[in-house]
């Protein structure tokens, strides 16, 4: 109930808006209102934004994906179901999990540059042979990551990759701090012995 009290900004948050104009807006835009998708725009797309740069670092990325949390929202605000939960944290849970997405493409994006550069040089060079062994436990990393259960990968890769403390990432997937600790410790564990090494 904390974690969601802080998502939500209590119940009137910064921006102003009250949680319940935010449900009602997100059932507007389901059935197809332009004006209600402005206002909630007006009201979020700062805030969504925020966390999207948190997340990301890098401004035009963040503004595109901020472009695609908006576009989401619009196509799929029918399946919103107020009683099922709070219109903010869906906004936001839509605009953290594309961040997210964002990042994971971009790793994978790099880790196939690194491997066809790899393909691309003729003849390895001492000065090479560093930069190969990292790309290769990089990558060792990256599979280890993949076969980690979502909860525990997602945790570890907002803490990781996004710099979040595991305050934040708790507030972030809704849940416990405890529940974070655990999925970050257990995947971290998992990832020592995927990777061979001995703690």
């Amino acid at each position: 109930m904390l974690v969601q009290m802080v998502i939500d900004g209590m119940d009137v948050p910064e921006d102003g808006t009250p949680q319940d104009a935010v449900a009602d807006l997100l059932v507007r835009i389901g059935g197809g209102d332009q004006r209600a998708f402005a206002e909630l725009y007006d009201a979020l797309s700062s805030r969504a934004f925020g966390l999207i740069l948190r997340v990301l670092v890098n401004r035009s990325q963040s503004e595109e994906v901020l472009q695609e949390v908006f576009l989401e929202i619009w196509q799929s605000a029918s399946k919103f179901a107020p009683n099922k939960g709070q219109g903010r944290t869906w906004v936001m849970t839509i605009a953290h999990r594309r961040a997210v997405d964002r990042v994971r493409a971009s790793q994978s994006s790099a880790d196939r540059d690194v491997r066809a550069g790899f393909r691309d040089i003729g003849v390895a060079h001492d000065s090479v042979s560093e930069t190969v062994e990292l790309g290769i436990e990089s990558e060792k990393v990256h599979h280890a990551l993949a076969a980690l259960p979502e909860a525990q990968r997602e945790a570890l890769v907002l803490a990781y990759y996004g710099g979040y403390s595991q305050n934040e990432v708790a507030v972030l997937v809704g849940a416990p701090l405890g529940t974070i600790k655990t999925r970050m410790r257990d995947g971290l564990s998992r990832l020592r012995a995927a990777m061979g090494v001995t703690a």
